[in-house]
């Protein structure tokens, strides 16, 4: 339980510091290697283009990122009458079915709270994903994706123009980490061009992570289920992929596609109003 209290804080601070450093190298690395380039005009040149796609993709990433952490689940167990005896003593120890309260029902041991819909705990966020913010989370690591192959581009034209390199053979971008770190030690690479280098396979492992994980979850919400369901082999009923997908992203869905806003169209705030 220690460890996982202390990837709680880690993981956090671990996606902040490589979202500041992703910022610092595009802003002033990136974007001004792009306005050396005389045959563009300055209104439609690539830079002010990249920026502004950048800017957007960020926006989009960290503000979900945020409404992911304000959204929490709210704690069920007030309203089952859970108090700090022997009944939570019951869902700790697992003696306790959750489906006993309320369906789809769990007690997280890190956030300390009883949440219907529980889709699992996200250590990056460090809470708990379910009905609020399912929606904010799957725009989360979508634009983290999007954000993390629009820097791989770019950091992949800075050093084809820094190191005089191309990337038309696949060979090369799985050769350049050995022969970097080969040139690096010799000193034949600077400093901040190795940096760059590492930061390249980061940010495709943490893409590829991230459009995957959205990919599942996707898949999830079409068959109406969650991974804690699928975990624990709950049955779900049968409903139309239409309506699980309103569930989640409600009726508004393009506004949230287009900017991080809360899910106020979902079946559950609804519910919640009722």
């Amino acid at each position: 339980m220690l460890v996982l209290r202390l990837l709680n804080v880690v993981a956090p601070a671990y996606f902040l510091c490589i979202s500041l450093v992703t910022f610092v190298l595009q802003i002033f690395v990136f974007i001004p290697s792009m306005f050396r380039d005389p045959s563009t005009t300055t209104l439609f040149s690539p830079a002010l283009l990249h920026g502004a796609l950048f800017l957007f993709l960020s926006a989009n990433a960290l503000g979900n990122y945020v409404l992911v952490i304000q959204s929490s689940p709210e704690d069920l167990g007030k309203d089952l009458n859970l108090g700090k005896g022997a009944e939570v003593a019951d869902w700790l120890d697992g003696s306790r079915s959750p489906g006993s309260a309320l369906p789809s029902t769990h007690f997280c041991r890190l956030c300390a709270r009883v949440t219907q819909r529980h889709d699992h705990h996200c250590f990056f966020t460090g809470n708990c994903i379910g009905s609020r913010n399912m929606r904010n989370f799957i725009m989360f690591c979508l634009y983290t994706s999007l954000a993390c192959l629009d820097s791989l581009v770019a950091g992949m034209a800075y050093i084809s123009t820094t190191l005089s390199m191309s990337f038309a053979d696949p060979l090369a971008f799985l050769t350049l980490l050995p022969h970097s770190i080969s040139q690096f030690f010799s000193g034949a690479l600077l400093s901040s061009e190795m940096f760059v280098i590492l930061m390249l396979y980061l940010w495709l492992g943490i893409g590829l992570a991230c459009a995957g994980f959205c990919c599942h979850q996707m898949l999830l919400i079409l068959r109406g289920q969650t991974r804690y369901q699928v975990r624990k082999g709950m049955v779900v009923r049968a409903r139309p992929w239409r309506e699980n997908l309103q569930e989640v992203f409600g009726k508004k869905w393009l506004l949230g596609l287009l900017i991080p806003v809360l899910n106020v169209e979902s079946n559950y705030c609804r519910q919640k109003e009722k």
